[in-house]
């Protein structure tokens, strides 16, 4: 992983090799350094190990997720904001397997952040009104619940939330 400053640094040495190709009229090589510029800014705001995590988490690999989370140093210095959001998302899932109070810090530290996604960030608040729920803070839970509520416009969260409803009922 480079880096974000040397991604932008690649990016603009290679869109200025772009534009001297042109200017010397080799116009298939700068379309491909056009191309590859794209790339850098892509992985700029798109962080490869953070997809690369997301997509051993889909698999239900919790190691190899925090594997991959691991190889990832400096999240202040290496990730823009809402990478640092997603880092702290990814880290809030596996910790609510393990240690509630870990996962409730980075679920919050997630949502401080930002999600770029709606679904995203009623998943966040889902997970943590069910830690706060656990933690017999009822107000608080019911509070994140329906903002979550809010948030799912798809319906892809309504049966958790509504076994989520009915288990603070009986509290």
């Amino acid at each position: 992983m480079f880096p974000k400053i040397i991604k932008l640094i690649l990016a603009l040495l290679s869109l200025g090799y772009a534009v001297y190709l042109f200017m010397d009229d080799y116009i298939g090589n700068g379309i491909m350094m056009l191309l590859l510029t794209s790339m850098f800014v892509l992985l700029y705001f798109k962080n490869e190990i953070i997809f690369l995590a997301f997509l051993r988490l889909r698999k239900q690999d919790f190691e190899g997720t925090e594997k991959w989370l691991n190889k990832i140093k400096n999240p202040e210095a290496n990730l823009v904001r809402k990478q640092q959001g997603y880092f702290s998302y990814l880290h809030g899932i596996l910790q609510s397997q393990k240690n509630l109070s870990q996962a409730e810090k980075h679920f919050k530290k997630a949502l401080q952040l930002g999600l770029s996604f709606n679904h995203d960030l009623a998943m966040a608040k889902m997970s943590l009104a069910g830690i706060l729920m656990q933690k017999r803070r009822k107000r608080e839970a019911q509070i994140l619940l329906a903002e979550a509520k809010k948030l799912d416009k798809h319906g892809m969260l309504t049966g958790q939330m509504k076994m989520m409803q009915q288990q603070m009922k009986k509290i």
